[in-house]
């Protein structure tokens, strides 16, 4: 199969800048041969979830990317952030550092976060032998950012085998850190303005209807388009800063050791005071401007994705929700797709800041009672 071979695969696709791109086989190329997928999820999210451990799950899954980017010195790799995990696509070249941050992070999220992280680093060869495949779209967001949409179903697939035991990449010794400088989780829980916060999961069901289940991804996006701003859970403005610290203490073990971690919480409190002040008096420093920063976070989310199936957390009225609910459930018992669902008060963001001044920083989205990963227990139970 010819396919792109170099490191810049991502920087080389067209992008589309509506949504509803999505849903277009035109938009999406194949992975290079000679790549991997780097995956990792957590285990027992669900129990995890339902303890009250929703935003340590989050961190656990945005860690991933944040610390695969860091190793590689680089953001255009392909990503998508799934709730309780991750799955980067990277050159086979890389894969001595990948699997080194990977097995630095897992010991970081158990030590930490006193959660199990599993992971695998499954080859594209591999995936294509099954008559699989990997491609990549690239949607993007705003003129700073884009994300990678996945189809094909070798995403898939990689992710089973992986909770299967293949492919594993073991544990570094406790005590090993990766490199998460960036990675924060300073922002409040943010109340559905529309109706609900409601996280959807919806693959392909078992009919092998292709065509039918992009038509159903296009309506489904179309209703919830008919909300301002796509559904977007946070609006234009961008979310409200507030002097909150329930996300001090995690950020702090992310970045930094034991022993400095006092110091660590000290300068974020103090940077959560300035930006606080600096919102509320309008002001400016070293260039940093809070107003500005923040329509850029709203533009920069990631609310909804497509991982070889349609993933949104949106903020919607109940009209349209039901009516999302009847397209599901009527192309479910055609077998056109399989489906999860969970409806929340409020969504979650989890940052990854490499530079705070730049543009292209980026947030990841979902429902803050668990979103995505119980959507994903909610489809479990019904192919149960």
């Amino acid at each position: 199969m010819a396919t792109e071979t170099n490191d810049n695969f991502f920087d080389t696709l067209p992008v589309f800048t509506q949504f509803e791109g999505v849903a277009d086989t035109n938009n999406y190329k194949p992975l290079p041969d000679d790549w991997v997928l780097a995956t990792a999820d957590i285990v027992g999210s669900t129990k995890a979830i339902e303890a009250g451990r929703y935003k340590a799950v989050n961190m656990a899954g945005v860690s991933v990317i944040s610390a695969l980017l860091n190793a590689l010195g680089k953001k255009n790799y392909p990503f998508v952030f799934g709730g309780d995990g991750a799955l980067v696509a990277l050159p086979a070249s890389a894969a001595p550092l990948v699997r080194e941050a990977l097995a630095a992070v897992q010991a970081w999220v158990a030590d930490d976060l006193q959660l199990s992280l599993r992971a695998a680093l499954v080859p594209m060869h591999d995936i294509r032998a099954e008559g699989l495949d990997v491609r990549v779209a690239r949607f993007k967001v705003s003129p700073y950012v884009s994300y990678a949409m996945f189809a094909g179903g070798g995403a898939s697939w990689a992710e089973a085998q992986m909770k299967g035991g293949r492919y594993a990449v073991e544990p570094a010794s406790s005590g090993t850190r990766p490199d998460l400088t960036g990675l924060s989780c300073r922002w409040n829980p943010i109340e559905a303005r529309n109706g609900e916060i409601v996280s959807i999961i919806a693959v392909p069901g078992t009919s092998g209807a292709s065509a039918q289940f992009q038509m159903l991804v296009a309506d489904i996006i179309a209703v919830a388009a008919e909300q301002s701003r796509g559904s977007h859970p946070l609006p234009a403005e961008g979310p409200p800063i507030s002097l909150a610290t329930k996300g001090v203490d995690a950020e702090a073990r992310a970045t930094a050791p034991i022993g400095k971690r006092f110091s660590r919480k000290l300068a974020i409190i103090g940077q959560i005071a300035l930006t606080f002040a600096l919102d509320r008096l309008g002001l400016t420093a070293g260039g940093f401007d809070p107003k500005r920063y923040k329509v850029e976070l709203s533009q920069n989310s990631d609310f909804r994705k497509f991982d070889d199936g349609l993933k949104m957390t949106i903020d919607i009225d109940a009209g349209r929700l039901s009516r999302i609910e009847m397209l599901l459930e009527d192309a479910s018992k055609a077998g056109i797709v399989q489906y999860g669902l969970h409806r929340q008060d409020t969504a979650l963001i989890t940052c990854f800041v490499p530079a705070p001044r730049a543009h292209d920083h980026i947030h990841f989205i979902d429902g803050a009672m668990g979103g995505y990963a119980m959507a994903a227990s909610n489809l479990k139970a019904k192919l149960s």
